[in-house]
């Protein structure tokens, strides 16, 4: 049966995470299949008899393996004592190789320290020379046994090298993939931020100006009738644009393919903000100095937002009759101003609208100064934006 790559890399998978017990034991079960071979192929007359006292004493030798994780060592150490009473009371089969020495021994190099490595290394050579001493003592036995032996060490410390690479990358994933979330949630946290700070200022200045025109509705009615009919056309058309303004805002949260899409409000936008706001019956100037340039998009729904928040405020609390907006255009900096000669910082600072401007500053590396006007008079706002 043919696997595929994604279900090779699956089963590789199932077999790092399987329980290291039972993989002992496999591997146990598997070692005891590879000494059973000589009791269970058929033997010429002249070679040991295959007997269940050498099966046993075999199967002795190679159980210890199921600890060998456990302590490494003193396997070691029980599969050799167990070989060495093996060869010297029992006249069994022999085997092709150490299967279990040389698997005890991988593990040692595997899970043990420098210190007790070189020990069990002295250890394991004095106990090749006397086993081949006492076997057949020829170099061609003491050599081949070296080299399956030191074969069985460099196995053990190269795993022991790929087991401590993959747990560094392990590790690096994983804390990638914590500072990525990290990074997610405050990136979300930020746009959290943003879309309360674009909601504010749309539904505060709409509710603002619309609760000044309804106001002053009633009297209108009764003194002025045509101030009344425009009054409420002002209420009709201040609402529509914030509908507009949230049905766009939505929708992109939404992304609804359906949904209207409208540009944010920039610069350009302000004369018509202005005109609503002197339909409330506040007297707005408005200023452009220095070289008047195109600004990024970002940057111009900002002076839009910053400018709009600012009169919402004096609509609501400054109780003022004049107010002036003013753009001056630096070399590297815009700076944005709104004064008004109502009552001053006395005044409430309408909830969350200030601390938005300064947000709103500080995103694009600027500043925010909220105070007394000039000459002590009334209230300002001023804001500096970095451009570029």
């Amino acid at each position: 049966m043919i696997r595929t790559r994604g279900e090779r890399a699956r089963r590789r998978e199932w077999i790092r995470r399987a329980d290291p017990r039972w993989r002992d034991v496999g591997l146990t079960v598997l070692v005891q299949s590879a000494v059973s071979m000589p009791f269970v192929v058929p033997r010429a007359q002249d070679l040991p008899p295959a007997d269940w006292p050498s099966y046993a004493m075999t199967t002795l030798g190679v159980l210890p393996l199921v600890w060998r994780r456990r302590a490494p060592v003193a396997v070691l150490v029980a599969v050799l004592v167990v070989g060495g009473v093996y060869k010297l009371t029992l006249d069994g089969p022999g085997q092709p190789l150490p299967y279990a020495g040389l698997i005890a021994f991988y593990t040692v190099a595997l899970r043990c320290t420098a210190r007790v490595r070189l020990g069990v290394g002295l250890f394991t050579a004095v106990a090749v020379a006397v086993s081949v001493g006492w076997n057949t003592g020829t170099a061609r036995e003491l050599l081949f046994t070296l080299f399956v032996s030191v074969a069985a060490y460099a196995l053990g410390r190269l795993q022991y090298t790929r087991q401590a690479y993959t747990r560094a990358v392990e590790a690096r994933a994983a804390e990638l993939e914590r500072a990525n979330r990290i990074e997610a949630e405050q990136a979300a946290a930020r746009e959290r931020a943003r879309i309360a700070r674009e909601m504010h200022d749309i539904l505060s200045h709409a509710v603002s100006i619309m609760i000044v025109q309804a106001e002053a509705g009633p009297v209108a009615v009764r003194r002025a009738p045509e101030r009344a009919e425009a009054a409420f056309d002002a209420i009709a058309g201040t609402g529509r644009e914030a509908m507009a303004q949230l049905r766009s805002m939505l929708g992109v949260l939404r992304a609804e393919e359906s949904a209207p899409r409208r540009p944010q409000p920039g610069v350009e936008e302000l004369a018509g903000l202005l005109e609503r706001v002197r339909g409330s019956g506040l007297e707005v100037s408005y200023e452009r100095t220095g070289e008047v340039r195109a600004l990024p998009a970002a940057l111009e729904t900002t002076v839009h937002r910053v400018v709009q928040e600012a009169l919402t405020n004096v609509v609501k609390h400054a109780r003022a009759s004049r107010a002036a907006v003013r753009l001056d255009y630096g070399s590297r900096a815009l700076t944005v101003s709104v004064t008004d000669d109502g009552r001053g910082p006395g005044a409430p600072s309408g909830g969350h609208g200030l601390i938005g401007i300064r947000e709103r500053a500080a995103a694009h590396g600027g500043t925010a100064e909220c105070g007394r006007g000039p000459g002590g008079r009334g209230f300002r706002v001023r804001v500096t934006l970095v451009d570029g």
